[in-house]
């Protein structure tokens, strides 16, 4: 899809037919059975997107495989006013998120690594999550929270914040991209939705 969507959550990678677009269809699946289909839009972009293509065959696989369906998918590239209208950004990696704040500065307080947020919220308890039922007012608070607790617990390698490139490598790789995913997805999905609804 194109274009800009406001208050979306936006996925960031670098071709945009890998990583993001998995981040983009599981989320977009638990948000929309949430708070309704397309209550809060989920979109991604890459910073050397492979305009145009569908989503890699295996990562697609992969994404089947968690339960997402990558129908439909087309890669874009990454613009500045993408990431100025998003009430979050979430990156497969540490340099794709100073790629986002290079282009549009303001927006350091909400983009985080997916892999980091999870770590981030992981020490947070539930009752210090946002309660409020609405998906934007949940969206802008958790962003405060998580720049609040940024930094205040590192993981035991800086690497661990980072979701692995597996673009026309071994399976292998795009097996471990799944399970870096598959862990961290949890502890996103408890601050996105709230801590009972994680699954």
């Amino acid at each position: 899809m194109g274009g800009v969507d406001e208050g979306a959550i936006l996925m960031v990678c670098t071709g945009n037919v890998c990583r993001s677009p998995l981040l983009e269809r599981l989320v977009q699946r638990a948000l929309d059975e949430r708070y309704g289909s397309g209550a809060v839009p989920v979109r991604s972009a890459g910073t050397l997107a492979l305009v145009g293509n569908p989503m890699d065959e295996r990562a697609a696989g992969v994404l089947q495989g968690l339960g997402g369906d990558p129908d439909g998918f087309v890669a874009r590239r990454l613009t500045e006013p993408m990431i100025a209208s998003a009430s979050l950004v979430l990156t497969a990696t540490r340099d794709h998120r100073a790629q986002v704040s290079r282009m549009h500065p303001r927006a350091m307080k909400r983009t985080f690594t997916f892999p980091e947020l999870a770590h981030i919220l992981s020490r947070v308890p539930d009752e210090e999550l946002p309660t409020t039922t609405d998906p934007h007012e949940r969206l802008a608070e958790l962003a405060r929270l998580a720049t609040t607790h940024r930094g205040r617990h590192r993981p035991a390698s800086m690497d661990d914040l980072d979701i692995v490139d597996p673009f026309r490598r071994e399976d292998e790789v795009y097996a471990a991209m799944g399970r870096q995913v598959e862990a961290a997805y949890p502890g996103v999905l408890r601050g996105l939705t709230g801590p009972n609804r994680a699954s």
